[in-house]
């Protein structure tokens, strides 16, 4: 095989001896090469290997931008925001050497997406697919950024676009989280499957779609169909958090608070992230342990803090945990309407909608919370606020329908307000 190698190279040497076709065609066969044997390592380990090529030929920018997108994925898997400024650091510096340089145009929207610069990131795709039509990633993040920003149709379009060209991984689970958000969760399952099927060279990318298929058989009520897509997940990609997670949250449906305390933990030492404080804090108090949901409650304090030091004014998980637990009420309506300043999609209309409630603005909760059902999703803490807030407004009858259809998609759907979902569904009855 080997000997074969070389004789390609030498005679597509000698046909092309005259001109610098040689000299390219060596560095796309090492280009190649590379790429074959960083296919098969793990983030750290293609890090390591581009940092020594950027080290070794740093006017390359193939090699800054393969080191970028090793920054990337790093960012997917750790939620540490230190390797996209890497990533961008490197990206711009590309860039600032050739404003046309494909790849680090790409890598840009990329880095854009994860930055939440929705707006920025549909303007730069929209031109990028009409310079590079054929490209499937620059509509799919066009489509990303166009459901971020509520743009549901166009979003589905482009989508449409990324699967006609590429029906892979990248491309599947897209579609099946639109057939989710329109309602369609057998059409949506099916699709992550698919996705699943499809693979990819990393793994943290098949482990994704599986902890999104996991979550929406959960949404759906499937609890143990949940918790396999979820064990599939943690076996391509080990510890990996939001797996973990969804375990911690499928034990909790079940009853198995110990279990789901262990689980969160897990995902909290690998990456602590406020939602799984306040898992852990519902946890905590629900088996009795103040002193230990106290611990939580205080981490959570701490993360907002943080966050308004680095000047961040939007953040809808916090507003969500804010407003679900009754803590610092304002704080979080100013979180949630900070937020639809860059994303107008249903979540972000829900998490403004809820703060609106806990601050007695129940009449305009209720043409928020409007918006965020305009698609029909069958999201179980949607309905529950929807039902809310209906009820505050003394709609009984809307109220019970909402209550009623989000404890029918999972009568467990979280520790702390599946029971208050049932409550008042009882007390509206009565």
């Amino acid at each position: 095989m080997k000997n074969q190698f070389l004789a390609i190279l030498f005679c597509v040497g000698t046909v092309s001896a005259q001109n610098a076709g040689n000299d390219r065609l060596l560095a796309a066969f090492k280009d190649r090469a590379l790429s074959d044997q960083a296919q098969r390592m793990k983030t750290d380990e293609r890090i390591k290997l581009y940092e020594t090529m950027v080290q070794a030929q740093p006017d390359r920018p193939h090699y800054r931008n393969l080191l970028a997108g090793a920054y990337i994925q790093k960012v997917r898997e750790t939620t540490d925001f230190s390797y996209l400024d890497r990533a961008s650091s490197l990206v711009d510096a590309v860039l600032n050497d050739d404003g046309n340089e494909y790849e680090a145009l790409r890598l840009k929207l990329e880095i854009e997406l994860e930055r939440h610069n929705f707006k920025k990131v549909a303007e730069l795709a929209g031109h990028m697919t009409k310079s590079a039509p054929n490209d499937p990633w620059n509509w799919g993040a066009l489509g990303d950024a166009q459901l971020e920003l509520g743009n549901y149709d166009a979003g589905a379009d482009a989508y449409q676009r990324m699967v006609m060209l590429r029906p892979d991984l990248a491309s599947y689970n897209r579609a099946a989280w639109y057939r989710f958000l329109a309602n369609d969760q057998p059409g949506a399952i099916a699709i992550m499957k698919a996705a699943i099927s499809a693979g990819s060279a990393s793994s943290e990318n098949v482990a994704w779609c599986m902890v999104e298929l996991g979550k929406i058989h959960f949404k759906a009520g499937q609890i143990e169909d949940a918790g396999r897509a979820y064990q599939s997940a943690l076996r391509v990609f080990p510890n990996y958090h939001p797996a973990l997670a969804g375990l911690g949250l499928v034990e909790a449906s079940r009853g198995d608070f110990k279990a789901a305390i262990a689980n969160y933990r897990r995902a909290q030492a690998s990456t602590p992230l406020p939602d799984y404080s306040a898992a852990l804090y519902d946890l905590y108090t629900v088996s009795g342990d103040s002193a230990e949901a106290l611990k939580q409650k205080q981490l959570i304090e701490v993360i907002d803090k943080a966050g308004q030091a680095a000047r961040e004014k939007a953040n809808r998980n916090l507003a969500l945990i804010f407003a679900d637990h009754d803590w610092n009420v304002v704080h979080a309506l100013e979180l949630a309407k900070a937020e639809l300043e860059v994303r107008g999609d249903i979540y972000t209309y829900d998490a403004l909608a809820w703060a609106q409630f806990k601050n007695g603005q129940s009449a305009e909760a209720e043409k928020t919370i409007a918006q965020a059902l305009k698609l029909d999703t069958p999201e179980p803490a949607l309905l529950y606020h929807a039902g809310m807030i209906a009820a505050a407004n003394g709609k009984k009858a809307e109220a019970a329908k909402f209550l009623r259809r989000a404890l029918q998609l999972n009568p467990k759907f979280d520790v702390r307000q599946a029971p208050i979902a049932e409550s008042k569904l009882k007390e509206l009855a009565s």
